[in-house]
């Protein structure tokens, strides 16, 4: 889901945290890329000219195998080399959300199933977008294409937005790569968002360094953790009339949510706001400190070449695609793992003081009596 608001209050307190990227100025990264997140864009968004998905002649979806295919290629031909994290077993903590979720989706469908004969093509895409979620056999479907193509994934424990912070942070990949602003409160070093979004679109990539945000926000890690909470997180309710600024400004006040949280019980008559009952606000915070991931340290990937032959069989028999753009993509895929991914100047260079040598001190001595002299002369 994200937190609602975060994205705008880092831009206001820490504009330095933010810079934009085009794909090519990211050459020479590796990336941990949350895949549940851009499987559920890539069902959104990769459709036929009428707006419904892409599907092969049986009938079934492959708008999320066509968007992984060809993003994917397109990060390699940029010399980006992506790792995807899938997520794991969900939290309990989240069932409530889940549930949410599902409830969402059957309303959908009921408006739907009221507007099908009768509707505008608008309202109806409205509502199967709202109906969208990956199946188990579409992130199945999607790690057997990686797998052909030579790409590594990885399954995390749990939430996969975790696990590629953990990657990030343990310097395994330069970045984490997520639409989900609540990727942060784990850390990684860099939030990568708008990466695997099609080039039509024309959205730079949004960059977002953690300790500068940290920074310009003037909080702890476990300050900006119980903001993310009141903002509202998977985990649980919010506060109901508490909004980003007040939020921030309730943050800063107390110093935390125990603090905020024991202030409203105490003062009922001075604030208008209500806890929701039995409110799990230190056990989504403990799921954000301490999240269930794999060390970075006990994590290994690698590219390889793609297994062409496999690709054939899998996209164009299995699956419908045409045989010609599977292959030219395959070609295109081998020639960028092969040549490896560039090495960027940062990664080479470094400014370091240089240690000052015997005769750079005599120099600099001698400099100092020579100019010394030049102003007693002209007095």
């Amino acid at each position: 889901m994200g937190v609602k608001g975060l994205n705008q209050l880092i831009k206001e307190h820490s504009p330095g945290a933010y810079r934009e990227f085009q794909l090519k100025n990211l050459f020479g990264r590796k990336v941990a890329i949350d895949a549940s997140m851009c499987l559920y864009q890539f069902l959104i968004a990769v459709r036929q000219s009428d707006g419904q998905q892409l599907t092969n002649e049986d009938g079934e979806t492959t708008s999320h195998l066509s968007g992984m295919f060809y993003r994917t290629i397109r990060l390699v031909e940029h010399n980006i080399k992506p790792v995807f994290v899938f997520d794991g077993k969900p939290p309990v903590l989240k069932g409530g959300e889940l549930e949410k979720r599902l409830l969402k989706r059957e309303e959908a469908q009921k408006q739907l199933d009221l507007i099908k004969d009768d509707g505008t093509v608008a309202d109806v895409l409205k509502y199967e977008k709202r109906l969208v979620r990956a199946s188990r056999e579409q992130n199945e479907d999607a790690k057997k294409l990686l797998k052909l193509m030579g790409i590594p994934y990885i399954n995390a424990p749990c939430e996969a937005e975790a696990q590629c912070a953990e990657l990030a942070r343990g310097g395994k990949v330069f970045a984490a790569a997520s639409e989900d602003m609540d990727t942060l409160c784990y850390e990684p070093p860099y939030l990568l968002r708008h990466l695997t979004f099609a080039e039509a679109r024309k959205m730079p990539i949004d960059q977002i360094a953690y300790s500068d945000a940290m920074a310009g926000l003037d909080m702890t890690k476990e300050q900006f953790i119980d903001l993310c909470i009141l903002l509202g997180c998977d985990y649980c309710e919010t506060i109901k009339g508490v909004g980003p600024v007040t939020a921030y400004k309730l943050i800063k006040q107390h110093g935390s949510l125990d603090k905020i949280v024991e202030f409203i019980k105490e003062n009922p008559d001075k604030t208008k706001y209500k806890l929701p009952e039995n409110w799990p606000y230190d056990e989504a915070r403990q799921l954000f400190l301490n999240p269930e991931v794999t060390k970075a340290s006990d994590v290994s990937f690698k590219w390889v070449e793609p297994d062409v032959d496999g690709l054939i069989e899998f996209m164009v028999r299995q699956k419908g695609f045409s045989e010609d753009r599977i292959r030219s993509g395959a070609e295109k895929l081998k020639k960028g793992l092969k040549s490896g991914v560039q090495g960027r100047l940062d990664g080479f260079f470094s400014v370091v003081p240089k240690a000052a040598s015997p005769n750079d001190k005599k120099r600099k001595d001698d400099s100092k009596n020579s100019k010394s002299n030049k102003k007693t002369k002209r007095k």
